[in-house]
């Protein structure tokens, strides 16, 4: 069964302080195969089957078009972002390429909109309990925790590494993009941003570190693209906001691309924690993307030999 599958609340009560929180519009969305008409990231996908469903329900998630073979892929979006804009369907066109990935998209678009970035952060807690939940139902269906990963850009980051917060167990794996860093880096205490204390192995991208990204030494393994901080391809965007804007949202288009291929062009050479390469490390390199070994630990240099565009307004 091929089919795009709307896991969505209208209404999703959570507990807090004894009391219950009303969250409007929380959506889950899942794509269980690869689309025949799929040929190019981005390009188009044959008319999609979509269906409400609350995780509430006793209804076995194989009949929503889960494949209990397949490993689970949770995407999660950022400040001011949609599962259905880019970069965010790179990332879950290039999972749903490879065939072999349940991919769940988690939509938070009506509790993340720009200007309000202040609650955008706060809403993050929520977000992650409520998908803790949702990790609970996959769960409870069959789903395993070593083949299921968390995939958050910014904001999104630090909401898969709170879902642990809300279990009884740590997920397994989580992949951060270029984790947020305004006033979480000040204001966001260990439990509500990620670490490499909130998965078995975590791995982080960084396109713009310092500024609206998280600095490395974040998870097991860090990644700078580029020297980690501006990419090349954004320079030509004018103000410094875009290019910074531009080369945060990079991180989601780098590993579109990485999932899709292990090629050389991918391959992290070990380096300081400021990003900067050490040389005869060349030996010790590993590949940025779905063939990065789990025992991967320290900081990564990739230097991108192509230029690479992402879209991002």
């Amino acid at each position: 069964m091929k089919a795009n599958i709307g896991l969505c609340f209208s209404r999703v009560w959570v507990e807090w302080k004894n009391s219950f929180l009303e969250i409007p519009m929380l959506r889950f969305l899942l794509s269980s195969k690869t689309f025949s008409g799929l040929t190019t990231i981005g390009g188009n996908l044959h008319a999609r089957y979509k269906k409400r469903i609350d995780v509430r329900s006793r209804v076995p998630l194989r009949y929503a078009g889960w494949d209990p073979d397949l490993k689970n892929v949770i995407i999660i979006h950022g400040f001011n972002g949609t599962e259905s804009k880019v970069p965010m369907t790179y990332l879950r066109d290039a999972y749903m390429r490879r065939g072999d990935y349940n991919v769940f998209t988690v939509d938070w678009e009506d509790i993340a909109h720009f200007p309000c970035y202040l609650s955008a952060i706060g809403n993050t807690r929520l977000v992650a309990q409520c998908t803790a939940q949702f990790y609970s139902f996959l769960t409870s269906h069959g789903a395993t925790a070593e083949n299921t990963v968390c995939v958050g850009h910014s904001l999104g980051a630090h909401i898969c590494g709170m879902i642990s917060n809300h279990l009884t167990e740590k997920i397994h794996k989580i992949v951060g993009l270029d984790p947020a860093r305004p006033l979480v880096d000040r204001y966001g205490g260990k439990a509500f941003r990620l670490t490499k204390d909130d998965a078995h192995v975590v791995h982080v991208i960084h396109t713009n570190a310092g500024l609206l990204g998280e600095s490395p030494q974040v998870g097991h393994a860090d990644f700078c693209m580029n020297g980690g901080t501006m990419q090349p391809s954004c320079l030509r965007e004018g103000r410094r906001i875009r290019q910074a804007r531009c080369s945060h949202f990079m991180s989601a288009c780098y590993y579109a691309a990485a999932v899709l291929t292990s090629d050389v062009a991918f391959t992290g050479v070990p380096c300081t924690s400021s990003c900067r390469r050490i040389r005869g490390l060349e030996e010790f390199a590993v590949v940025m993307g779905e063939k990065t070994p789990d025992s991967a630990r320290g900081t990564y240099c990739v230097k991108m030999t192509q230029i690479m565009t992402c879209p991002f307004d």
